[in-house]
């Protein structure tokens, strides 16, 4: 007895098994710290939403709170947090020496070494890194361009998002008169790596040139990738590399915030003093860009999330405590007082335009 063929079916062709999904990258974040507890919760939760999985956290010479909220944020799982190993002043080397070999950095897919004053605001895709990686065409290094945010006359200190607070920023392709602006650099694991720098890594001797891209999917620059140009070894052109992602640096905040950052100092370089100049040189109000607002709303729902886990909120609310009294102390001393009315009055087109535009006779 023969059996017979089946029948063809009415309902079409088999569904395709679906392909396997490809595992999540694992990107670790490596940061230095000093006197950054008010802004930490923020920039942590805003890291986890576009797909930082693990963070690698050096602080040194903390005073308001900044080392006890990483230690609870370490006991909850969020981070590891090391003391600096620097035995000078060259923290942010130092500890980028040390990062090279942690197990969050051997083991991730990508390294991303920024600020806690540096947001990656990814416009490709789903606006995390993965999608930043697939609009690239998932080279081995992505350099993303900055861009500085104005304080905006925003002069008190406030307890929310800094996101939220500061939306004027400069011409996308110039800075301070001039078209080539930094970067900070996204590595992939395979990079052939002689060692992290703080904007960008350096080639391994002999080692076969990388794909590089910018924040557009573009090659960088030849002379960049090979540091061969020293003026501008953390930099290039920014017109057109801005597509796939731009990095909105905060790198004022508050006026408060601002005051008390002086007084702090660097975090990574000694003598170097921020002040008036430094404030002008990135306080130009220009453009109004809010494209990183489509982030508060999940943003402010993962603070709440750690702020929830035990002790994070009162952590939280001493170092706030803490930056405020800093602040106020400051203002008791008659040069600081100086340093805020001259901050209050400085033009905010920076100087390198204002020579440029006097050169030109544009002002008298």
């Amino acid at each position: 007895m023969t059996t017979p063929s089946a029948a063809p079916s009415s309902a079409g062709p088999s569904p395709r098994a679906e392909a396997p999904r490809a595992e999540p990258l694992r990107v670790t974040a490596v940061t230095c710290v000093k006197n950054e507890g008010p802004f930490l919760l923020e920039w942590i939760a805003y890291n986890r939403l576009i797909g930082v999985t693990d963070f690698l956290v050096f602080s040194n010479d903390c005073s308001d709170g900044t080392d006890r909220l990483l230690d609870g944020l370490a006991e909850e799982g969020v981070l590891t947090h090391l003391e600096n190993p620097a035995q000078g002043r060259n923290y942010q080397m130092e500890a980028l020496k040390a990062a090279r070999s942690h197990p969050l950095v051997t083991e991730a897919d990508w390294v991303w070494v920024a600020d806690v004053d540096e947001f990656l605001d990814i416009r490709a895709g789903e606006g995390d890194i993965a999608s930043l990686v697939a609009a690239c065409g998932n080279p081995q290094a992505i350099s993303v361009t900055f861009r500085f945010f104005a304080n905006g006359g925003v002069e008190r200190f406030e307890d929310r998002p800094v996101i939220g607070q500061f939306t004027r920023t400069h011409n996308p392709d110039i800075w301070n008169a001039e078209t080539a602006i930094e970067v900070k650099t996204l590595v992939r694991q395979d990079f052939p790596l002689r060692y992290f720098g703080a904007h960008r890594p350096f080639l391994r001797k002999g080692a076969d040139r990388p794909r590089w891209t910018d924040g557009s999917g573009r090659e960088v620059p030849r002379r960049f990738l090979e540091a061969a140009n020293k003026r501008r070894i953390r930099r290039f052109p920014a017109r057109g590399a801005r597509d796939h992602a731009t990095l909105n640096h905060y790198t004022l905040r508050s006026l408060d915030s601002y005051l008390v950052k002086c007084d702090r100092g660097d975090v990574n370089r000694d003598h170097r003093a921020f002040e008036l100049e430094y404030w002008r040189e990135r306080n130009d109000p220009a453009v109004e860009e809010t494209s990183i607002l489509r982030h508060l709303p999940a943003l402010e729902r993962e603070m709440a999330e750690l702020m929830e886990r035990p002790g994070i909120r009162a952590l939280h609310g001493q170092c706030v405590a803490l930056h405020k009294a800093r602040r106020d102390a400051l203002l008791e001393q008659e040069e600081y007082r100086d340093l805020r009315r001259a901050l209050l009055a400085a033009p905010t087109l920076p100087p390198a335009e204002e020579a440029l535009l006097r050169e030109l006779g544009v002002l008298a």
